[in-house]
């Protein structure tokens, strides 16, 4: 039997950040990964996405050449290569990840690791056992349970990145991130694209008013979006046509196309773990964990998306640094309550704290401030006139509660505006620094402006 300081099971950004982290303090860490270093997120989820949301984005520019300047300007769009710069690009940083772990000295086993107790895990025909031990095995992509999802044209996120051409027409099932993000980009890329949606709204997370303005805006893209829908069926006929029924609004529906991607979401990674062998409480819906990432056993932690308190790379990489202080009978001041995201669309979309309805479910009386992107100087100089910025003050002490925002560099902007909520800033606090100009981030001081 090997023995060490810590397991670690799962390299992606919250083991392979965790273990870093832990090496640096001294700690001998062995990190466990059975697929390839930077899990979900690095080689099948945010990095290969914003690899081909660039090139959706750059089409768009070259759409509209005409609109500075460039007159005949023409252009042949390469799917293939797209597809081969995003390879690169996950390689290029897969193989820096190998690199500093192998600098920090952290031993990497290429195996899956299963639990056979409490304190022992077993890979490959080895066992290995360590004081405490880390979860950190990410999520997979979920399915409806309806006739025909699990046929073989049915792709989900992962398989979608691996597509060899673009689609003449694209149904997607879920209006969330995934959803949406994909949608922006095939749409770019030449396809017809129908979202449909089970909830009211796409991006349920979102505002409301930022996922009305987004809807309105990809429909003017050529993207159909039904929301409150609900899929009942999926069938492909003789031509490999795939037809996709649904109920909306007490009617039923169909929309025929020649692909289709489902992405209703992701559920924790649970299988192969063996978690009953070591007393770990644990659902479909997740690893039952506390503040401190501890599960009912003591030695244990769970981290990220297996845990699914929050499904973010970057909370996992918070998640994992909390339960590396609870080793070390460390103390932080992180605050989880105060976590950016974004979705990068055309236009992208970025948000950070409360949304309308959670302050109104609250109670929180409120004041609300807004901007429009098309009275900003440097969006206007982009050629990004389309955008909204929403800022929320708690009305007792006018300290910024939720920021919300549409437009060009929103991803920016809503972190800018978690590092004001982080310091806890009022509406004085925003007013009286001083923003650059010309600059999209003063789309934040205008909607401070604005308050009502």
């Amino acid at each position: 039997m090997i023995t060490t300081d810590l397991i670690i099971i799962g390299a992606g950004p919250g083991g392979y950040e965790t273990a870093l982290a832990a090496a640096k303090r001294g700690k001998k860490v062995t990190l466990f990964e059975g697929a390839d270093l930077g899990g979900t997120c690095l080689n099948a989820g945010c990095i290969p996405t914003k690899c081909l949301c660039r090139n959706a984005e750059v089409l768009s520019q070259f759409k509209e050449a005409d609109a500075f300047g460039i007159d005949n300007f023409t252009f042949e769009f390469d799917f293939a290569k797209a597809m081969s710069r995003k390879n690169q690009v996950v390689s290029t940083l897969r193989d820096g990840i190998k690199a500093m772990l192998q600098q920090a000295k952290v031993e990497v086993i290429q195996e899956y690791a299963y639990f056979k107790d409490a304190s022992i895990v077993v890979a490959g025909n080895e066992e290995y056992t360590a004081e405490n031990i880390i979860i950190a095995t990410g999520s997979v992509s979920k399915s409806l349970p309806i006739p025909g999802a699990d046929m073989e044209c049915v792709r989900n996120s992962t398989q979608m990145l691996n597509i060899e051409y673009v689609p003449a027409s694209l149904t997607i099932v879920g209006g969330g991130v995934i959803g949406m993000e994909f949608a922006s980009i095939f749409a770019s890329m030449g396809s017809k694209v129908t979202v449909i949606e089970y909830c009211k709204q796409i991006l349920p997370p979102f505002d409301s008013d930022i996922a009305k303005r987004l809807k309105q805006n990809l429909a003017k893209e050529g993207i159909e979006i039904i929301t409150s829908a609900a899929v009942k069926k999926i069938e492909q006929n003789s031509d490999y046509e795939i037809t996709t029924t649904y109920e909306c609004k007490g009617k039923e529906l169909s929309v025929t196309t020649t692909d289709i991607l489902m992405a209703v979401g992701r559920a924790p990674r649970l299988d192969k773990l063996n978690l009953e062998a070591a007393g770990v409480e644990f659902s479909p819906r997740g690893i039952v964990v506390d503040d401190f990432m501890r599960t009912n056993v003591p030695n244990i932690y769970a981290i990220g998306d297996v845990n699914a308190r929050m499904m973010l790379a970057h909370v996992a990489t918070y998640q994992g640094l909390r339960a590396l202080n609870a080793i070390d009978s460390k103390e932080d001041n992180i605050d989880f309550s105060i976590v950016p995201s974004a979705v990068f669309t055309q236009p992208e979309c970025g948000m950070v704290g409360l949304t309308s309805d959670q302050c109104k479910a609250q109670g929180m009386e409120v004041r609300i401030g807004q901007s429009f992107f098309r009275a900003n100087g440097k969006a206007l100089t982009l050629g990004e006139p389309d955008g909204l910025c929403k800022l929320i003050f708690k009305a007792d002490d006018m300290t910024l509660v939720g920021a919300h925002i549409m437009g060009v560099q929103a991803a920016d902007l809503a972190q800018q505006c978690a590092d004001l909520m982080s310091r806890h800033a009022s509406l004085s606090d925003i007013t009286e620094t001083i923003f650059s100009h010309p600059t999209v981030s003063e789309v934040i001081l205008q909607a401070c402006h604005n308050i009502k």
